[in-house]
């Protein structure tokens, strides 16, 4: 076995072969950015090198940095694990060329499924099932528009270098196909280098199941099953399950043989998985109808690869090592069963409610549940980062993946929303709450997938509240009166905050700023102190909707708290930054702002006709010129960061007064783009 490698990569899937490694007796060797010279991949390993600036292009894309780094450390092998140069010929061929193993499939694979035209041109030839669509080297823009007009709309186009939801574009009607080509070339050629696309068949009602391939250097190739991928935002995963709900075991054994037979025939090794496209012309209440199509093959080793050891209790990332040193596969197709079910969950940094706008921070407070690494019925956490970590604009906002296993697919569902409530991150917005949203839906709970739950579930999923008012405010009452005790000296009369008057209970008010609107929690003292009444209300006075009821706290270890208000009773984790305090609570969590009047005094709105950045990132382009009229809606600028575009709209009509940065400016969160005008 190797007595060392050097892990081409960051964040958790670094920390996850770092960990096999180490297992195995394996020294590694990390590679780091200047944004990651502090990282936890680069604690996880033995020894570290630096290979440049933040951004990619600079360090990690730099794969003669990376090859000198592993001929200075001695290091035998090298894993990209996902991402970056993982799918990327010229980097496995110059491994091969300086006498390093690369740790995933030979130069030629790569390069067979790395382009998605020449590909599904491969699958043809080997049997495997296409979805209709245009494949063709031509890319002359009138000519894709008119096979897409053949094909019959809704199409889809895709980047034929692309992967990971980038470089794809929805198009249903043919007036919006120009405009969805440019934009996808565009970005296609900011991500792969490569402008070319494929225009297919948008399948309705689409699944997303993809079949786990293991080949070795003798020949052999196994399949481990299947992961539905299908509940995806922006064409990107939300979250994944193995095995598929509803899976016909006839249907799961002819994609498992067609995902080896594409294996095959480009002499595969390695980790890889075969994803497929498959419809349901009988609804969700007939698996047994779905028919399969063949999507691309991504040659490397996937984000969603736990939830496959999870059922079978194998480890991928151990399989990779001892393939790559050219051991045979650890077992055969009939040694591999599915053991119960699995789910996992991204956590990213990024605002569901604000379409997903990716976002940066430190991250302030990062509590996990108990999790463990390969324990059936534990929780499990991969992830890069640690409390006080900053998640940058310069990598994929993927914080860490959750992963929890049960007997049954309900069981797992539970634990997962038990593990997701157990999650608090504080200090930018995440999607926490969303994914819990999604796993508590109806649709989701009864297994009606695919790739447009989200969209189609919207009304359950986006802007929800599941704590409301009076048990927030509640919370934060208590929460200020168990700070207030703590501060309290121990004999010293004055220091005391606890409402005691002589002859009279005192009232108290507290004033919040919830979603948006005004809201008052007046609390009473009782006899020595003891709080005992609360009234909260929305409004400046606190009269709309107002509830009143006996308030009673207790702390708990971990600084939380057993909240009692209204007839309802939680336990309650409240994170104060600043004014702004985060209310976790096992229902959800919610915001909650307190409003100190003397603090803002002579604080005014500012002024209007601003565009600024949402997020730090670059800036693509901009339709428009200084002195063109606009219209409330219309695009004016293209902003692009963590690997996605953001189109800047128009909030009002007006004229564009002056366009202050140019095409690549890098700029930060709000950063005043452009002026407008009235027109």
């Amino acid at each position: 076995m190797f007595d060392k490698i050097l892990i081409a990569n960051r964040g958790e899937i670094a920390c996850r072969v770092a960990a096999t490694a180490r297992r195995m007796g394996i020294k590694t060797v990390a590679v780091y950015s200047d944004a990651d010279a502090q990282a936890k991949h680069v604690a996880a390993c033995d020894e570290a090198v630096h290979i440049g600036a933040s951004a990619p292009k600079d360090s990690y894309l730099r794969w003669e940095r990376i090859l000198d780094a592993a001929k200075a450390t001695g290091a035998q092998a090298i894993h990209p694990g996902y991402g970056f140069l993982s799918e990327n010929e010229d980097f496995a061929r110059a491994c091969f060329d300086a006498g390093l193993v690369f740790i995933g499939p030979p130069a030629s694979a790569i390069a067979a499924m790395g382009l998605k035209a020449e590909s599904k041109r491969l699958m043809h030839k080997a049997g495997v099932p296409l979805v209709p669509g245009y494949q063709g080297e031509d890319q002359d823009p009138q000519l894709l528009h008119r096979e897409a007009d053949g094909i019959g709309y809704p199409v889809l186009i895709k980047a034929s270098a692309g992967g990971g939801g980038k470089g794809m574009r929805l198009v249903e009607k043919s007036e919006d196909f120009a405009a969805a080509l440019e934009s996808c070339k565009r970005e296609a050629i900011n991500s792969f280098g490569n402008d070319a696309v494929l225009v297919e068949k948008y399948v309705l009602r689409p699944r997303h199941i993809e079949i786990q391939v293991f080949g070795d250097t003798q020949g052999n190739v196994v399949y481990l099953f299947e992961r539905d991928c299908s509940v995806q935002r922006r064409h990107q995963k939300v979250l994944e399950e193995a095995p598929a709900p509803g899976m016909p075991p006839a249907l799961r054994q002819q994609m498992g043989e067609a995902a080896v037979a594409a294996a095959k025939a480009v002499g595969y090794v390695g980790a890889g998985t075969v994803e497929f496209i498959v419809e349901q012309p009988g609804g969700y209440e007939q698996p047994e109808a779905m028919k399969f199509y063949f999507m691309e093959m991504n040659t490397r080793l996937q984000v969603e690869h736990p939830v496959t050891e999870a059922i079978t209790g194998e480890d991928l990332v151990e399989w990779q090592l001892r393939v790559a040193f050219g051991e045979p596969l650890p077992k055969r197709q009939d040694e591999l069963k599915i053991i119960g079910h699995a789910i996992e969950a991204r956590i990213c940094a990024e605002n569901p409610d604000n379409q997903f706008l990716p976002a940066t921070g430190t991250l302030r407070v990062y509590a996990k549940p108990g999790c463990t690494a390969f324990e059936r019925g534990t929780p499990r956490m991969d992830d890069g980062v640690r409390q006080g970590d900053a998640i940058s604009p310069f990598y994929d906002s993927m914080i860490a993946k959750l992963i929890v296993h049960g007997d049954t697919r309900e069981q797992a569902l539970a634990r997962l929303d038990d593990a997701l409530a157990q999650t608090h991150i504080v200090g930018l917005a995440t999607n926490v709450q969303f994914l819990r949203h999604v796993v508590r839906s109806d649709a989701f709970q009864r297994a009606r997938l695919d790739t447009a739950l989200i969209q189609r579930e919207a009304a359950a999923l986006f802007d929800q509240e599941p704590v409301g008012l009076p048990l927030a405010a509640a919370a934060a009452v208590a929460a200020q009166l168990v700070r207030e005790q703590a501060d309290q000296q121990p004999g010293d009369p004055f220091s005391q905050r606890d409402g005691w008057q002589m002859l009279a209970s005192q009232r108290r008010r507290f004033a919040f700023d919830f979603h948006g609107q005004p809201a008052v929690a007046w609390l009473t003292y009782g006899q020595r102190g003891v709080a005992h009444r609360l009234v909260v209300g929305a409004g400046q006075d606190g009269t709309e909707g107002a509830q009143e009821g006996e308030l009673a706290f207790t702390p708990l270890q971990g600084g939380a708290l057993e909240v009692q208000f209204a007839g309802q009773r939680t336990r309650a984790n409240v994170y104060a930054q600043g004014e702004v305090l985060e209310v976790f609570t096992p229902r959800g969590a919610t915001r909650i702002t307190t409003v100190d009047p003397l603090a803002h005094a002579g604080v005014v709105a500012g002024e209007g006709g601003r565009l600024t950045a949402p997020m730090p990132g670059k800036v693509v382009s901009f339709a428009v010129q200084a002195g063109d009229k606009v219209t409330k809606g219309q695009a004016l600028a293209v902003m692009e960061a963590m690997k996605m575009e953001h189109t800047i709209a128009a909030p009002a009509d007006g004229v564009v007064a002056e366009l202050l940065y140019a095409p690549g400016d890098q700029v930060a969160e709000g950063a005043e783009l452009l002026t407008l005008a009235a027109a």
